[in-house]
């Protein structure tokens, strides 16, 4: 038996048409699963779907916004899902800011979509999820945290605070991964598992395309000296959501290049 493959299953990722969100959703649909992708664009899930598709993907579009409990449910009951066996928590819709300029907004806006509407997922989703659980004997809840929920940036780094990553970001990242914890603590006798990737570096293209100097920055920090590609997180959430990792509740895997180990 391949413990690596999700042949038969099936997967939600959110957030799925962001630089990160596309490598997750191919990963998980090149191991063998059906999976929706969520986002609030319709032209960009619509673009995506297509590209994966074409590829030969079992893929299809699930354009709805994950902060409106509304909107998650007419999706469960429009999209007629018998089960769920992964659920990805990926989505974040962030922007620049410090704790000087900051608003309180920035907060609320931040764990909103981060901690909140994971909560909400899961709730939505936990009928559909225990199901799975019953037909293949196994169900995964997957968050995409940062290592900036468990370290502060390095603020030499960064030519200016609008450049810097944001408090209210590793304070909602934070924050999602002690959820994680609980929720493993509280559905792990159902076989339901509740873990977290937390990747280090990863730079957009246009990042790397408009401030190489910031890339080169990122990458002395790395004891790997190099900034992370999208692909690599592909396998961590495979693994996390296939038979492989079927005894893994409640971690945190960190996908950082060794940077939090300095």
């Amino acid at each position: 038996m391949d413990l690596f493959s999700l042949k038969g299953k099936t997967a939600l990722v959110t957030g799925a048409s962001g630089y990160l969100g596309q490598a997750i959703a191919e990963g998980l649909a090149q191991a063998g699963a059906q999976v929706f992708l969520n986002g609030r664009c319709p032209e960009k899930i619509a673009a995506l779907t297509q590209q994966l598709t074409d590829k030969g993907y079992s893929v299809q579009s699930a354009v709805f916004d994950i902060t409106h409990e509304g909107e998650i449910k007419q999706f469960i009951e429009t999209a007629q899902l018998t089960s769920l066996d992964i659920l990805i928590n990926n989505a974040y819709n962030g922007r620049a800011g410090s704790v000087e300029t900051a608003k309180a907004n920035d907060y609320r806006d931040s764990y909103e979509i981060s901690v909140v509407a994971s909560h909400c997922l899961t709730q939505a989703f936990l009928p559909l999820l225990r199901q799975a659980k019953v037909i293949n004997r196994d169900a995964s809840v997957i968050s995409v945290a940062s290592m900036y929920g468990m370290v502060s940036p390095d603020c030499r780094i960064y030519a200016s605070k609008a450049l810097a990553n944001p408090p209210f970001y590793g304070a909602a990242k934070a924050a999602l991964i002690q959820w994680s914890k609980y929720a493993a603590c509280e559905f792990g006798k159902e076989g339901i598992r509740f873990n977290v990737i937390s990747p280090g570096p990863f730079p957009s293209e246009t990042v790397k395309q408009n401030n190489a100097a910031l890339v080169q920055k990122l990458e002395q920090k790395s004891p790997m000296e190099r900034v992370g590609l999208p692909f690599e997180l592909a396998g961590p959430v495979v693994f996390l959501a296939s038979a492989a990792s079927s005894y893994v509740n409640g971690a945190n895997i960190v996908v950082d290049g060794g940077w939090t180990v300095w």
